[in-house]
């Protein structure tokens, strides 16, 4: 798994980066044996988001390594957490989680614009998303980025992909600019991208994507990394995930069984 010095500048300078056709085969055939067997035994951190005649046409699921081996090999041994180094800069690589997120054709509802990092019990700028396909995304399927929007200093309030904000949130936070009403104020990046390709995004980027509006399924592993500066945060609203075994304090390294160093 190779990462050039082009593709390290530009996720430096726009908060997110495209790398095409990193990721094997046997790979991504393990993690979809995997993720048929996560959401035939989902975890209790399932959520449908949309569905449709009964059928659920947009969910997720996270936190599942540990119970889910093809993940575990994945991410332990598919050199990927090497490629997250790369990109961050960093000598220390630690798992942060994995999530997978799965949109059936005809699913309607758009994954809101979002910035991730307001989520998470992590600060820092060392980190990096991985969003890995397993099927052909045309470029209105794919997630959209605003580029460079990591480098705003801002941080936005959460809300919930149903859309509504959290019962315990920071009002201190700010509320996310419409991005939808004003696309032409913005870099917009998105692509068509075949399995074995990977998106690679900062945690403070904003993001969001569209329905399904295709024939085919969308499904995505991501596994996200935190490099040599990131440290455990104590928010003043909820986290997600909630991680609610760890105990660190704010400010501690994150070095927890729930978050391993990767050997690199």
């Amino acid at each position: 798994m190779i990462v050039d010095e082009t593709t390290i500048k530009e996720y430096k300078k726009y908060g997110v980066a495209l790398i095409r056709n990193v990721i094997a085969k046997k790979w991504l055939d393990k993690l979809a044996k995997g993720i048929e067997k996560n959401f035939k035994n989902p975890s209790q951190y399932k959520c449908v988001y949309e569905e449709t005649n009964g059928k659920e046409v947009f969910y997720d699921d996270y936190c599942n390594w540990q119970r889910i081996n093809e993940y575990r090999d994945f991410i332990f041994n598919s050199d990927i957490a090497k490629i997250a180094a790369k990109l961050m800069n960093s000598k220390k690589v630690n798992l942060f989680h994995e999530h997978i997120l799965i949109k059936e054709p005809g699913a309607k509802k758009r994954t809101p614009w979002h910035q991730d990092q307001p989520y998470y019990c992590v600060d820092g700028n060392d980190n990096c998303s991985l969003w890995i396909p397993l099927d052909k995304i045309s470029k209105n399927v794919c997630p959209e980025f605003v580029k460079s929007s990591h480098t705003w200093n801002k941080k936005y309030l959460p809300t919930k992909f149903f859309g509504d904000s959290y019962e315990k949130k920071d009002e201190n936070l700010e509320i996310i600019p419409d991005i939808n009403k004003n696309r032409d104020k913005y870099d917009i990046a998105s692509w068509e991208l075949n399995p074995g390709d990977i998106i690679a995004f900062n945690f403070s980027i904003i993001h969001g994507a569209p329905g399904n509006s295709s024939f085919i399924r969308r499904r995505a592993f991501s596994v996200r990394f935190v490099g040599d500066d990131a440290t455990f945060a104590k928010r003043k609203g909820e986290v997600s995930p909630p991680f609610p075994e760890v105990k660190l304090n704010h400010g501690d390294k994150m070095n927890s069984s729930s978050f391993p160093e990767i050997k690199i």
